[in-house]
C-alpha cells in the first residue's frame, strides 16, 4: 500500500478552504466557547506594524555567498495559466533567486529557486515579507500564492509582501520527475509493489538527477530561505509553514536563530524520531480518523457500513483490502486498485468530519454499486494525476526530499518490532501492505544515504516560535506539535479542538492569535485553546 501520507499539506478541498479566513479578524468568531485565554476580535487590539523602506539586500558574512545574498530579485506578472480559468496568476508577481547547489563550494553550479509575491496592500504598514509554505514535501509555495491571491485579504496582505517559493525538487525549482505518466500510473496503483518497487524510483532518479539528489534537503532548502530573507532585505525571517512546512521552519531556526523573526508553523511533524517510527504514529493516526468515519457512517441515513458501529471499520477495511483480487472498473477503463482505493479514503481523511458526508457518497457508489471512479477521483488527487493522466512533479519531490533528510537501514530485529507495532497501532489501515506504510517512501535503495540524524530541535537564541496544532489531526498527531513545542527554547503552543490536517484555515480564533502574532509580535497566552469553526 503506497499511501504517501505527508507527501502534501492538505488535499484539494482543504487547501481552498485553508486561506479563506485571511479578512482581518475573522468575521464571526467563536472564541467565546475556548479557553478564557483565547483571542477574540472584540478584545485583541488591531495589529499595528512599523513601516519599513524599499527592500534593500541583506549580505551574508560568508564572502564567497555575498553575490546571492546581494542579488537584486527582478519581479515580473506571472505567466498565466489558461488551464485555471477562475484564477489570473498574472496578477501576481514572480521572479527566480539564484542559489548555490552546493553550498559548500557555492562557486560550482547554481540553481534558480522559483518564487511568487503579493505586495503588501498598505505599503505605509508594511512589516516586511512573510514566506509560506503549504508542506508535502512536495508543495508549491508558487503555487499556493498565485491560487489563494485574495484569501490573504485582511492582515497578511496589508501588513507584509506575501512570499511563496518553491523548494528544491519541486516545482519550478530543479523539479524531479523520474517516471514518465504511463509508469508511474502503474507503480502508484499497484497492489503487488514487490521488492524492487523502491529501487525502480530510485534507479530512475539516479539515472535523470545524480548529481543534484545530494543536495534537496531540507537543510539546503532552509540555506535558499536565508538567501531568499536576504534578497528580499529582511533583516529578520517571517514565516508561516504548515505540515512538513514546520519541519522547513525549525530547521531554519535551528541553523539560523538570530535571523529568526516570527514563525508560526501549523501541523507539526515529528523529525525527532526515525522515519519508520514517524510513520508508524502517522499511520496511528489515521487508523483513529478511519475509525471515526466508520462509527459516525453507521449513525446516518444510507452508511454502506451497516448499523453495527462494532463492524463498521472492518468492513471498510475488508471491501477496501477486496479489491485486491476483485478490482472496480472505471468507466474510463482504468482499475480501481486496493491502493488506490486506499489512497482515495485516506485523502478524505484530511477534511476531518466536514468531508465525511463526501466519503459516505463515494463509498456508497463503490460497495452498493461498483462504481470506483469518485475513489478514484480522491486517488489521484492526491497524487496530482490531471484529467490528461499527466502526473505533477511532487511524488518524486517527496521521495527525493525524505531521503536526502533521513537515512533508512533498519536491522532485521529493528523492522520486525516496528511490524509489530504497526500492527498493533493500525491493523486495519496496514494490514494490505505494512512494509510499503513502513517503508513511506522506500529510501532503502536510494542512492546515497543521508548523514541527517533524527534529533530535537532546540534553536536556542531564537525568537518566540508559535506553534499551532490540533487535538484530532490525523496527519500530524496533535502529539507532534506539543513535542515541538516542548523542545523549542522558545516555542510556544497554540491548540485547536478538532480534526482535520492543520488549524489556520478551520479556526478564526486561531486566525486571529496568528496574524495578531505575525504582526506586531504579541505572543499567545500559554495554554491557549480555540474551537473549530
Amino acid at each position: 500500500m503506497i499511501i504517501r501520507f505527508s507527501r502534501r499539506a492538505l488535499p484539494a478541498a482543504v487547501a481552498a478552504a485553508l486561506l479563506a479566513g485571511c479578512t482581518g479578524s475573522g468575521g464571526t468568531d467563536t472564541a467565546s466557547t475556548a479557553s478564557a485565554t483565547a483571542p477574540s476580535p472584540a478584545t485583541t487590539p488591531t495589529p499595528t506594524a512599523t513601516p519599513t523602506p524599499t527592500p534593500t539586500p541583506t549580505g551574508a558574512a560568508d564572502p564567497a555567498l555575498k553575490a546571492f545574498y546581494g542579488q537584486q530579485l527582478n519581479w515580473a506578472p506571472c505567466a498565466d495559466d489558461p488551464a485555471t480559468k477562475k484564477v489570473d496568476e498574472s496578477a501576481v508577481q514572480c521572479a527566480t533567486l539564484k542559489v548555490p547547489l552546493d553550498y559548500a563550494h557555492p562557486a560550482g553550479d547554481a540553481i534558480d529557486v522559483a518564487l511568487s509575491r503579493i505586495p503588501s496592500a498598505r505599503p505605509d504598514q508594511r512589516v516586511g515579507s512573510l514566506l509560506v509554505n503549504p508542506g508535502g514535501p512536495g508543495g508549491s509555495g508558487v503555487r499556493m500564492v498565485q491560487t489563494g491571491q485574495t484569501d490573504y485579504d485582511g492582515p497578511l496582505h496589508d501588513h507584509f509582501d506575501v512570499v511563496g517559493f518553491d523548494p528544491r525538487g519541486v516545482g519550478r525549482t530543479s523539479p524531479v520527475n523520474c517516471l514518465d505518466d504511463k509508469a508511474r500510473d502503474g507503480w502508484l496503483t499497484t497492489d503487488e509493489p514487490g521488492d524492487a518497487h523502491g529501487k525502480t524510483l530510485a534507479d530512475a532518479c539516479q539515472a535523470k538527477y545524480g548529481k543534484a539528489l545530494p543536495f534537496l534537503g531540507t537543510r539546503d532548502t532552509v540555506r535558499d530561505m536565508d538567501v531568499l530573507r536576504g534578497a528580499l532585505g529582511d533583516e529578520k525571517l517571517n514565516y508561516l509553514g504548515l505540515s512538513y512546512g514546520t519541519y522547513l521552519g525549525s530547521i531554519y531556526a535551528e541553523e539560523f536563530p538570530d535571523r529568526t523573526g516570527r514563525l508560526v508553523l501549523d501541523g507539526a511533524t515529528d523529525r525527532s524520531v526515525p522515519l519508520i517510527q514517524h510513520n508508524i504514529d502517522q499511520q496511528a493516526g489515521f487508523e483513529r480518523a478511519f475509525q471515526e468515519f466508520a462509527a459516525d457512517c453507521v449513525k446516518q441515513k444510507g452508511c454502506p457500513l451497516g448499523k453495527d458501529p462494532d463492524k463498521a471499520a472492518q468492513k471498510l477495511a475488508g471491501f477496501l483490502d477486496g479489491l485486491k483480487d476483485h478490482p472496480l472498473t472505471a468507466t474510463n477503463g482504468r482499475t480501481v486498485t486496493a491502493n488506490a482505493a486506499w489512497t482515495g479514503v485516506i485523502d478524505n481523511l484530511y477534511g476531518g468530519e466536514k468531508a465525511r458526508a463526501d466519503l459516505r457518497a463515494i463509498l456508497t457508489l463503490a460497495m452498493e454499486h461498483d462504481k470506483g471512479d469518485y475513489l478514484l477521483t480522491l486517488a489521484d488527487d492526491y497524487n496530482k494525476r490531471d484529467e490528461q493522466g499527466h502526473y505533477g512533479v511532487s511524488a518524486d519531490a517527496y521521495t527525493a526530499i525524505h531521503c536526502a533528510d533521513a537515512a533508512m537501514a533498519p536491522t532485521d530485529a529493528e523492522l520486525q518490532a516496528a511490524l509489530a507495532e504497526l500492527a498493533a497501532k493500525a491493523p486495519l489501515i496496514s494490514k494490505h501492505n505494512p512494509l510499503s506504510a513502513l517503508f513511506d517512501p522506500d529510501c532503502r535503495t536510494w542512492p546515497f544515504r543521508s548523514a541527517e540524524k533524527p534529533h530535537t530541535v532546540k534553536a536556542d537564541g531564537s525568537a518566540p516560535i508559535l506553534v499551532v496544532g490540533s487535538t484530532g489531526d490525523p496527519t500530524t498527531p496533535y502529539a507532534w506539535s506539543e513535542k515541538l513545542a516542548a523542545g523549542l527554547a522558545h516555542g510556544v503552543l497554540l491548540t485547536r479542538e478538532g480534526d482535520g490536517h492543520t488549524a489556520y484555515g478551520r479556526s478564526a480564533c486561531i486566525r486571529t492569535a496568528v496574524h495578531t502574532f505575525l504582526v506586531d509580535g504579541t505572543v499567545p497566552a500559554a495554554g491557549t485553546r480555540c474551537p473549530t469553526d
